[in-house]
């Protein structure tokens, strides 16, 4: 018994290290990153083509155009690239040509009529809508991304005047449902596994990212590394356009911003375990021992604080000290997010409460991401089937 209370008692102290090293980390980091509401709005030297794909979007997709072709500061076109849709997505996108705007802003729709094989969707829609561009820059955007008037000129001016080639801005995730409220700051703290945002920049650090909400690149470097005939068959082509991007030896840049770009990422708890079943598993590279360790991983790192304190409490007080540790870290970690939280996020303290409940939400998540899509045999997504060893064939390296 003695050596299972010290064996237990070691594991839960390197969880409260871990925790404590890499949440230090990640505040300190994240602090340095620029904000790109300090910047002063300036038009940019080319002109920018925005790339708008969306399929059965009609609700949310006019409100995303509008607030693009409302921006001001930039010479700019507005490209919309309906993929397939089989509601009145392609009807809206056509309906804002007849709008009144000011502004030379150029708009375009391209429809998409048939998916070619070999081809994801989404990745379809983009290389389609970059074939029209004009832009000596690209942004990719998702159809349901709103866009303060001045975040394309301010992007676009920090960008040149750092001399980048790709630029992410980090977006402000709306918050609309107590499901939302409970996953999204969880999942937005275990990013803090992920890539090291604050060392995206250092050519000689692995970290690189992507996000669909924004993703901004030089033409010249979109067309390098291949565009998205490079990520055709990926699931989660935005990040992977990130490491693309990095690899290549281009330099690739991160920038906050509260509410310059904001999305609802999901609608509901259910609508964020249906985004994590399509994103998982192909984050893991579809590799069933990979995603295995990494559930065991995550269920390890963030329920043994709570249920170290619980045992403290009733069992063994020497539980209290590693698992007080990591939930101050926890704690630090929520206060620090409501500078990127939506304001109708709830408080810190009912945050942290909801963690191990969000811990279980998330693992299901992970565990029915690779056993729906190998029982599928692919992954179904907006209505397509993409068979699993296509995607696997495809799948390049976890890093």
């Amino acid at each position: 018994m003695m050596v299972w209370r010290v064996a237990g008692l070691a594991v839960g102290w390197g969880v409260a290290l871990l925790w404590a090293t890499r949440g230090g980390e990640w505040l300190r980091g994240m602090s340095r990153l620029s904000d790109l509401r300090r910047e002063t709005p300036g038009r940019g030297r080319g002109r920018l083509s925005v790339i708008v794909p969306a399929r059965n979007e009609g609700q949310g997709v006019g409100a995303g155009l509008r607030s693009l072709l409302a921006s001001n500061g930039v010479e700019l076109e507005v490209i919309a690239v309906d993929d397939r849709s089989t509601d009145e997505t392609g009807l809206v996108m056509e309906a804002l040509e007849r709008e009144p705007r000011e502004g030379a802003v150029r708009y375009v729709v391209e429809h998409v009529q048939e998916l070619p094989p070999g081809w994801l969707g989404k990745p379809n829609a983009m290389a389609r809508g970059a074939a029209l561009a004009t832009g000596e820059w690209l942004l990719f955007t998702d159809g349901d991304v709103v866009f303060a008037e001045e975040t394309l000129a301010r992007a676009l001016a920090w960008i040149e005047r750092e001399g980048g080639d790709h630029l992410l801005v980090v977006p402000t995730v709306l918050v609309r449902s107590a499901g939302e409220s409970l996953m999204l700051p969880f999942l937005h703290i275990l990013s803090i596994w992920g890539p090291r945002l604050w060392r995206v920049a250092d050519p000689q650090a692995s970290d690189a990212i992507g996000v669909g909400a924004f993703n901004l690149m030089r033409r010249a470097t979109y067309e390098a590394v291949g565009g998205w005939e490079r990520l055709r068959m990926e699931v989660i082509e935005d990040v992977r356009m990130g490491y693309l991007v990095k690899q290549a030896g281009f330099a690739s840049r991160v920038v906050t911003g509260r509410d310059m770009v904001r999305i609802r990422w999901a609608h509901g708890a259910w609508g964020v375990v249906d985004n994590l079943t399509k994103n998982v598993f192909a984050a893991f590279r579809f590799r069933i021992g990979l995603l295995m360790a990494g559930t065991v991983a995550t269920a390890i790192m963030c329920l043994l604080p709570f249920a170290g304190i619980v045992i403290g409490a009733v069992r063994d007080r020497a539980w209290l000290g590693p698992s007080l540790v990591s939930v101050a870290m926890l704690t630090a970690l929520y206060w620090r997010y409501r500078r990127f939280a939506d304001p109708g996020g709830a408080a810190t303290m009912l945050w942290l409460a909801a963690f191990p409940v969000a811990t279980l939400v998330f693992v299901y998540a992970m565990v029915r991401s690779m056993v729906l899509t190998l029982a599928r045999g692919g992954v179904v997504w907006r209505g397509t089937f993409y068979a699993l060893g296509e995607l696997r064939e495809h799948a390049g390296p976890l890093r």
